[in-house]
């Protein structure tokens, strides 16, 4: 039997914990042949933090983790029964059906196997709402009206006074609203 990769649904917050927890548990259970790889997805990003550039890690699925492993009765029960887990994704909740695994392409490029260039989540687009998180604007939300990825500016329309201001923000200065 092959292994796939499945994404997992979790408690949000508690991704890191459950993947050391499912780690541990392989450990002792002796599946280590079947149980491969548990991820958590994150990137570097940008922020300001009082107005220094600081990386952080930022997880690119909140509430999931990749696992990669071959699906099996114990090896399903084994991940559903872990705690903090909610279900596997593509499974119908309540069912004993099984999840489909992710497409080999689609898991090569969030493994970043392929070589393929995977545009960062700091791609804005026009009309998104964002939240100032530094400068003298922090703590306003606004509309991105214009983008100028070269320089890594946006124009983004912000209500002062009741009227739409036209603000020119680096992309690190703003944050997506959620």
């Amino acid at each position: 039997m092959s292994k796939h990769w499945y994404a997992v649904h979790t408690y949000a917050g508690q991704e890191e914990k459950i993947k050391s927890n499912i780690e541990r548990r392989v450990e002792k259970a002796g599946l280590e042949t079947r149980i491969a790889r548990v991820l958590v997805p994150t990137e570097e990003e940008e922020r300001m933090r009082n107005n220094k550039r600081v990386k952080v890690k930022k997880k690119i699925f909140p509430g999931y983790v990749l696992i990669e492993m071959e699906m099996d009765d114990e090896t399903w029960h084994f991940v559903r029964e872990t705690v903090g887990v909610t279900g596997f994704l593509g499974q119908v909740t309540g069912t004993a059906t099984r999840p489909m695994p992710l497409q080999d392409d689609e898991a090569r490029r969030l493994l970043g196997e392929t070589g393929e260039v995977v545009p960062p989540s700091r791609i804005f687009h026009k009309g998104e709402l964002v939240s100032v998180v530094a400068g003298p604007f922090a703590g306003n939300e606004g509309r991105i009206d214009d983008i100028n990825a070269k320089s890594e500016k946006l124009t983004v329309m912000i209500p002062i006074f009741g009227r739409e201001t036209r603000v020119d923000l680096d992309f690190s200065h703003v944050e997506r609203v959620s």
